[in-house]
């Protein structure tokens, strides 16, 4: 009888044994399936290719913030300067693809691609599209000291004061930049171009009277002009902004064929994993619909990407606006070095 027993105790363990073994073996299966849906144990930096202040980096801190909040995990925005904003996307393209790092692009980078003759990068080959952050119209403002009421007057001070009306920007090969550009080609008009290293800096000789007028972002300018320190004449959209449905667009100022709209996303470096991309378009996708985010963006008159927000078509849309552009800078005749 003890025999029997022993043998049933015997038979038991051997059982759980092999139930603990299975069990074992099926947490090291799951472990590293887990292991690529968390983030990097080191934050995650949101690289801007502008000065502290302008649109991009607005967007950029916003979705940072709510991105920290809903996730748990860190992310930060380093500002990288220089060069319409190449300087910054080159640090991204030339980083490891682990998913630490990312660029906040804009239609600029878009323009860059057949604007300069020798870029370090390719933002179709060494960068790969994420997701789409979001778009604003851009508007020509004046400093309030011109004679300038209307696009009309602009237009016309413009021809009678050939290369004396000054135009600044964030940057050469900006939206911004090229919304003037465009301007000139269907205005058929001389009218300086200042580069300066975001628009911020750009706005400080704007207020301060060492520039004429700017193409901005929206958001950038929005809250000078409700408060009369800068006169908003028009916005580059092809239909007015929700934001600010009182100022007229270009369009319906004499201009029927004017339409830019800024766009703003995100891209990892090339090599970055399909999983990985997936996984941070998803959290984008989240982050839209955050209620936070939302006031944020309505406050600084930005509007949320069009569904459906994907890779696949944030891709497409690049691949597109790199050819649009291509085609406005070719009749410009501008180029950078």
């Amino acid at each position: 009888m003890k025999n029997i027993i022993y043998l049933a105790q015997r038979l038991k363990q051997r059982r759980f044994l092999v139930l603990l073994l299975s069990v074992f073996s099926s947490v090291l299966f799951i472990q590293p399936v887990l292991a690529q849906q968390n983030w990097p144990q080191q934050p995650v930096t949101f690289v801007v290719g502008y000065a502290p202040g302008g649109t991009t980096d607005i967007i950029a801190r916003i979705v940072a913030n709510t991105l920290s909040h809903q996730t748990g995990q860190t992310f930060i925005v380093e500002n990288k300067a220089g060069a319409s904003s190449n300087i910054g996307a080159e640090n991204v393209a030339s980083a490891q693809a682990n998913g630490t790092r990312f660029y906040v692009g804009s239609t600029a980078n878009a323009i860059n691609k057949s604007l300069y003759k020798n870029l370090n990068y390719d933002i179709e080959k060494d960068l790969v599209a994420v997701a789409m952050l979001g778009t604003v119209p851009n508007m020509l403002v004046v400093n309030p000291g011109l004679p300038i009421l209307t696009v009309a007057d602009y237009i016309a001070y413009a021809q009678k004061n050939p290369g004396k009306l000054t135009c600044a920007s964030s940057g050469a090969g900006s939206a911004i930049h090229m919304s003037c550009e465009l301007f000139k080609i269907q205005t058929n008009t001389d009218i300086l171009h200042v580069p300066y290293k975001g628009s911020n800096p750009a706005l400080t000789d704007l207020l301060g009277g060492q520039v004429n007028s700017i193409f901005d972002n929206m958001p950038s300018v929005l809250q000078q002009v409700r408060a009369g320190k800068l006169r908003a004449l028009g916005v580059t959209t092809a239909s007015r902004s929700d934001f600010a449905p009182e100022i007229p667009t270009l369009s319906e100022s004499g201009l029927p064929d004017f339409s830019v709209q800024a766009w703003f996303g995100l891209f990892a470096p090339a090599g970055s994993t399909p999983q990985l991309i997936e996984q941070v378009n998803n959290a984008i996708q989240k982050a839209m619909t955050s209620a936070e985010l939302r006031k944020s963006f309505n406050q600084a008159g930005i509007a949320t990407p069009e569904a459906p927000n994907s890779v696949a078509a944030f891709n497409k849309f690049v691949g597109q606006e790199v050819t649009k552009w291509a085609d406005v800078v070719k009749k410009s005749g501008t180029q950078a070095q």
